[in-house]
């Protein structure tokens, strides 16, 4: 059994940080990954994915963006690439096609005994570096639907062309909802696009991208402890887009497109779906999301002072006069595929520690767990709105890299 001072399950930007702080530290440790670095970039992205967040938020650490375009997007293979170089030019010490089972207890001198794929490994400490979007989140009604009906989820979507011919439904109006049904739609597909609570922002607004205004407006400095609930940090992302430079997404501008807006899916069975009537409430809520922040904007203008141009937006409002479906006949409306962009859960089970709350979320300050040596890192709002970005994480990784220090 091999034993290392500190063991990272996940090789992801989350324990790639972590890891940089640790070789910092001279620290002896390694890094387990059951598939290939970065795995969720590489087959879990589609084939015309780009980061939503622009290049200059690329903010590794010791690794910030210093090339060319830096309000550009990268794209699903740059940003593979950008991993791959941190290894490399760190010389992290990486081991793929590790699976990690079970973390637990363990009768020796090190704290922790890890069950993989190829044998146990002992650590003192470990790091969970898994992240919170680990399996496809798929409502059970799914299983209802005909077996014709061609069903896979956001994460297994790579192009119109691999799907059967017809039309598709998309359900989930977040961000991979919104950019999978409007690139099905631009490819002369027939789309239906399921909406729910997400917001929606501006791509830009009085002359900056929306996110350097999240950045000055404190957005992304906004902790758990702002939250209205625990369960808020698992909202849908504002709807916005990287494609082709970065625009602005609208549910408005689908319709003018000719997507056909739905309401919440209900339920399911056979080639018949039912649905919410709330579509009027998920625009109206989206629309509000857009306006509060520009008017935030507007409002650091004023009271800073600096100079930027005034902008009126057109106020598009085409998804109003849309027809409130509460049924659908798949087959009569020549639906086909049918894709589920309803996020992603996570499971802790594998943890043999009492570290997680009743959901199953783990509970930490910043990362550290009640449990001496064990950590999490990653999580979606671990700390504060950037924590599970490739532009914060590193904050949380050194603040975990400095208590393995200090504990050990």
């Amino acid at each position: 059994m091999e034993y290392f001072d500190t063991v990272i399950v996940g090789a992801g930007q989350a324990g790639l940080a972590v890891s940089y702080y640790l070789t910092q530290q001279n620290r002896e440790h390694v890094l387990l990954e059951r598939q290939r670095i970065g795995e969720a970039w590489r087959s879990a992205k589609w084939d015309s994915f780009t980061l939503v967040t622009p290049n200059w938020m690329l903010q590794l650490p010791g690794f910030i963006y210093k090339f060319d375009h830096p309000d550009g997007f990268l794209t699903r293979d740059e940003v593979v690439q950008y991993l791959d170089n941190y290894v490399d030019q760190f010389d992290l010490p990486v081991r793929t096609g590790v699976e990690v089972t079970a973390v637990e207890g363990t009768d020796s001198g090190a704290r922790f005994r890890l069950e993989t794929n190829i044998g146990p490994f002992a650590a003192s400490n470990v790091v969970i570096a898994t992240g919170t979007f680990q399996k496809p989140k798929i409502p059970a009604f799914s299983s209802q639907l005909a077996s014709h009906l061609h069903q896979i989820h956001s994460s297994e979507y790579r192009n119109p062309d691999e799907l059967p011919p017809g039309a598709v439904l998309v359900v989930g109006g977040g961000q991979s909802g919104c950019q999978i049904a409007e690139e099905l739609n631009q490819h002369g597909r027939r789309v239906y696009l399921c909406t729910g609570s997400a917001a929606r922002m501006p791509r830009r607004y009085r002359g900056r991208d929306s996110f350097w205004w999240a950045e000055k407006l404190g957005l992304f400095d906004q902790t758990v402890a702002d939250l209205p609930s625990p369960q808020a940090r698992f909202a849908a992302n504002p709807q916005v887009t990287g494609k082709d430079g970065g625009r602005t997404l609208s549910l408005h501008q689908l319709v003018i497109d000719g997507v056909t807006l739905l309401g919440r899916m209900q339920d399911a069975s056979g080639a018949q779906v039912s649905l919410a009537d709330d579509l009027t409430d998920n625009l109206a809520q989206a629309d509000k999301f857009s306006a509060d922040f520009k008017k935030g904007v507007d409002k650091y203008i004023a009271a800073t002072g600096m100079q930027a141009p005034e902008e009126a937006q057109p106020e598009l409002r085409a998804g109003y006069d849309s027809e409130v479906i509460t049924h659908l006949d798949l087959d009569r409306a020549g639906i086909t595929s049918v894709i589920w962009a309803t996020g992603y859960t996570f499971d802790y089970a594998w943890v043999k520690f009492p570290v997680c709350d009743e959901g199953g979320y783990p509970v930490t300050q910043r990362g550290v767990t009640d449990h001496p040596g064990l950590y999490f890192i990653g999580l979606h709002w671990l700390h504060t709105r950037r924590s599970g970005l490739l532009s914060g994480v590193g904050d949380d990784a050194a603040n975990v890299a400095e208590h393995i220090a200090n504990h050990s």
